[in-house]
């Protein structure tokens, strides 16, 4: 068998080293292009959007029942009883939410419900959102408070955690503790709370309107 020049072998080199290097190229794209594949669709799959909806709308139900919506006013007086009546007093927010001067909310919300019949409900953190974050709840829309929820700069500054961890604040839980005289929530807190981590899990989605 008659040998192959050597020139020839070096001329040939290079052609040959390129296709090993293509052809590991390949290899290296299709692996890569197979894992990110299979991230997103991971990350697909954690997100649905119908889902997040719906659980949006039975949280909305709930953040607009007297129960929230009274402590989270559009205007620097809280709200109160069933009909959202202006509350008496001429009770005031205050730049901490915590009432002005002698009105302090603490005067007379305190740390438990006040015994009788339409006494001052109770919580030892009784207040509403500061001056500085109104966090309002009355007269928005289904997807202007979502977007308001999800917003760092509007929510207290909370983040995904923060936000899934508020479910279990005390004051949040008053609101279906507020004594027989006043309508609870229209939800069970427990589905209120099933509702708020699905709606953000799945991926905090704002109703259209």
């Amino acid at each position: 068998m008659k040998k192959q020049p050597f020139y020839k072998t070096l001329i040939a080199l290079p052609a040959r080293m390129m296709w090993v290097m293509g052809t590991l190229l390949l290899a290296v794209v299709i692996f890569s292009s197979g894992f990110k594949n299979s991230g997103s669709e991971m990350d697909v799959a954690e997100k649905d959007s119908i889902a997040s909806v719906n659980a949006f709308m039975d949280v909305y139900k709930v953040l607009m029942s007297p129960r929230c919506m009274n402590c989270h006013p559009a205007g620097d007086q809280p709200l109160q009883g069933d009909d959202s009546h202006i509350h008496t007093m001429n009770i005031q927010r205050g730049i901490d939410g915590k009432g002005i001067s002698a009105l302090k909310c603490a005067n007379c919300h305190q740390p438990e419900n006040a015994e009788g019949l339409h006494a001052p409900p109770g919580n030892p953190n009784w207040h509403l959102p500061p001056a500085n974050m109104k966090m309002v709840f009355e007269g928005k829309s289904a997807r202007e408070l979502a977007l308001q929820l999800m917003n760092y700069n509007k929510n207290g500054h909370k983040n995904k955690a923060q936000l899934l961890e508020h479910a279990n604040d005390g004051l949040v839980k008053a609101g279906w503790a507020m004594g027989p005289e006043r309508t609870p929530p229209p939800l069970s807190y427990e589905a209120f709370k099933t509702a708020w981590t699905t709606w953000i899990n799945t991926g905090a989605y704002a109703p259209k309107q």
